[in-house]
């Protein structure tokens, strides 16, 4: 056995043995089974290859018979049936066919037949060139492999030609008579194959110790969980507390080398590592906590384990707190986008039934005028965008926005001076996305609720030392009650599950960035929210998430 892992016994599972001598015999029956069907068709090739012959040779005995010239020479179809007959039946041939050079029958086996043209289109060689040959094709009696041979006149010249055919249906019995006997070989071998195969896979276990495939799997269940975190740190303890496994995301995280043999230390001899290594050594489950390693905030899990009850010990998986925000981060613009794309969508399906409603009643005239209205609207307005904001990221959620406002029936008015020609680069346009998108729906809600004009106005520059932006509705305003504490998480005048989130957001956005968010009444006698954000943040983002520090609000 290899040293650390205790040999697992008592459970009930498949042997290697028996694995190993069923895939033996599987690997011999699809063998057998490749072979026989290569044998098949073999048979197969060579039957069709002895009938056609055997139809060639009766073919061109026949068409060198002078009661079939005569007959063509005469048109007597009657002698030439009777002596086709005669000779189809003492062949067991399934048909003796002669016909002239139009492919006119002058004999078949349903007499039927006989005047009609030749089945099947492969005659023309035999006519025209006066060649013998064998074909397969579908007549009148269905598939079959038949030859041709030219009759000839008295000057040598083709008068017609003579038609000998077998059924495809008789060649495939003959092929049945012969893969039961592939099968008789093939049990044969299969027998001995199976003897073969127990004895081969008894002689690999004894090759590897007599293991089983569990007790392998064993040796490595504890890596697989490991493995499954592995863009995480992480570390794996025994119940000894000594080291099983750290992977190099961990080694970076606590400050070790890469190349440095942690296994077998202790964990207290790695790093000093407070509520992390308490809950290690004492198999306490921890999941999605925050907790101070290596002088850093990390979001910590840490789960016990054993493996089938003969060993135990815990895995733990961290990560920085501050990675894990920018994901989250990334999530939310991913859902923003996703809102727009729906609303976009939901936007243009109303108008592309309404242009197919007026197709189909025939009002051509004012489908067009819709359709012209619709892209020079909409052209406009991304004509706009492009000139007051070159940024692709602001430009699309405002677009978004616009298409959102109007599935919600709500007027969104751009202010005419809005322009963000000169955004800073170091402005996170994430959080930018966070606040104009957050502001914007709670101003549609705002309206929405209020039942009267729903108009919003949006206003934004970079002019200046400042980015101010502004968003104001025509909603009821701020509710004097809740106006203190507006901004922290859950306050809401809306009503369901999830509300009260959206300026919360837009002011933890606002504080990452150094700036400041207030709310008046505006003209339009609703809320009017101002956010400013100094241009002068470089480096502010980061900071601030790190350390936690707010903005003025």
């Amino acid at each position: 056995m290899i040293s650390g892992y205790p040999k697992l016994s008592g459970l009930i599972r498949i042997g290697l043995q028996l694995k190993l001598t069923l895939l033996v015999i599987a690997l011999l029956c699809l063998l057998v089974v490749f072979i026989g069907l290569l044998s098949t068709d073999s048979i197969r090739r060579i039957l069709l290859s002895e009938i056609g012959q055997k139809a060639l040779v009766l073919a061109q005995s026949v068409a060198r018979n002078p009661v079939m010239r005569e007959g063509l020479q005469t048109k007597n179809s009657a002698a030439v049936q009777e002596l086709a007959e005669k000779i189809r039946q003492a062949t067991a041939a399934e048909y003796v066919v002669v016909c002239d050079r139009q492919g006119t029958r002058y004999s078949h086996p349903n007499p039927e037949n006989i005047g009609k043209t030749f089945a099947g289109g492969d005659f023309h060689p035999v006519v025209e060139m006066g060649s013998a040959y064998v074909s397969q094709a579908v007549g009148t009696l269905g598939p079959s492999t038949r030859a041709f041979v030219p009759v000839l006149g008295d000057q040598g010249e083709v008068i017609g030609f003579v038609a000998v055919g077998y059924l495809d249906t008789e060649i495939e019995k003959q092929v049945g008579v012969q893969q039961r006997k592939i099968l008789g070989y093939a049990a044969v071998v299969l027998f001995f194959g199976v003897f073969g195969a127990a004895v081969i896979a008894k002689k690999f276990k004894s090759a590897i110790f007599g293991l089983e495939p569990h007790e392998i799997a064993t040796l490595f269940e504890e890596r697989n969980a490991i493995i499954e975190a592995i863009r995480e740190g992480v570390v794996a303890v025994d119940r000894a507390g000594r080291l099983r496994f750290v992977n190099q995301a961990a080694r970076r995280y606590l400050g070790q080398s890469p190349d440095e043999e942690l296994a077998g230390c202790l964990l207290t001899d790695l790093c000093p590592c407070g509520e992390m290594e308490n809950a290690l050594l004492q198999k306490e489950k921890i999941l999605d906590q925050e907790i101070s390693v290596a002088e850093r905030t990390m979001v910590v899990n840490v789960l016990p384990f054993e493996v089938s009850g003969n060993g135990s010990g815990a895995v733990a998986t961290f990560r920085p707190k501050d990675e894990i925000d920018n994901l989250a981060r990334k999530l939310l613009h991913m859902q923003e986008y996703s809102e727009l794309l729906r609303a976009q969508t939901h936007e243009y399906s109303n108008k592309l039934h309404t242009i197919a409603g007026l197709i189909q009643i025939g009002a051509h005239h004012e489908a067009l005028d819709l359709i012209l209205t619709e892209s020079s609207g909409y052209q406009d307005l991304v004509k706009t965008l492009a000139e007051a904001v070159p940024d692709p990221v602001i430009a699309g959620l405002i677009l978004g926005k616009f298409n959102r406002a109007r599935e919600l029936k709500v007027e969104l008015k751009l202010e005419p001076d809005s322009s963000f020609s000169d955004l800073p680069a170091e402005i996170e346009r994430g959080s930018l996305v966070t606040i104009i998108g957050n502001l914007l729906d709670n101003a549609f809600e705002a309206v929405r609720s209020y039942g009267q004009d729903c108009e919003v106005r949006l206003f934004f520059t970079d002019l200046g030392l400042d980015l101010i932006i502004e968003v104001e509705d025509s909603g009821p305003g701020v509710p004097p009650e809740i106006a203190d504490r507006l901004f922290e998480k859950g306050v809401t005048t809306s009503i369901g599950q999830g509300r009260g989130m959206g300026l919360y957001l837009v002011q933890k956005a606002v504080a990452a960035l150094g700036g400041s968010v207030t709310f008046s009444t505006g003209e339009l006698g609703g809320a009017l929210f101002t956010v400013t954000i100094p241009k002068n943040c470089a480096g502010l983002y980061d900071k601030n998430m790190l350390s936690g520090q707010k903005g003025t609000v």
